[in-house]
């Protein structure tokens, strides 16, 4: 995925609207300009990418701090992961959207994480977090977004 490609997906995951994704990406930008120097090369340039835009996009949301929205959600969570085998309806997917939505900063990072097929030691280096506690992780959202579904 390309520079542009990896702010954009954040954006999207953390912004309802056109005028906020705008506004977040713009930030994004800005912070990766500013903390460029301090790129050491220790990891992949998109790893790093992708933690600055991650640490910035839920800085913004707490300082929002936006009722999240009720939603039923489909009862595959791995549906969404991997479109390419079978897509979900256009509603099914704005529903899980919305459940997404609902979950954690951290939760939610893991998840647009996960379904950029990126593997449990990618999502550990972007997210600063061990392998294992990716997948304690990714168990108890599929738990937590499973309970919502039956709910």
């Amino acid at each position: 995925m390309d520079a542009q490609g990896i702010v954009h997906n954040v954006c999207g995951m953390y912004c309802d609207n056109r005028e906020d994704r705008e506004d977040l990406f713009q930030e994004i930008l800005i912070n990766l300009w500013k903390s460029y120097p301090s790129f050491r090369g220790d990891s992949k340039f998109s790893t790093w990418m992708y933690r600055v835009s991650l640490n910035v996009a839920m800085q913004r949301l707490r300082k929002t701090d936006k009722q999240k929205e009720d939603a039923t959600l489909p009862a595959n969570f791995e549906e969404i992961a991997h479109p390419q085998k079978e897509t979900l309806p256009e509603k099914e997917l704005q529903l899980m959207h919305a459940a997404i939505n609902r979950l954690s900063d951290v939760e939610k990072a893991i998840v647009m994480l996960y379904l950029e097929e990126k593997s449990n030691e990618e999502i550990a280096g972007i997210m600063g977090i061990s392998q294992n506690y990716v997948r304690v992780k990714m168990t108890r959202i599929r738990e937590k977004l499973k309970k919502m579904v039956e709910a």
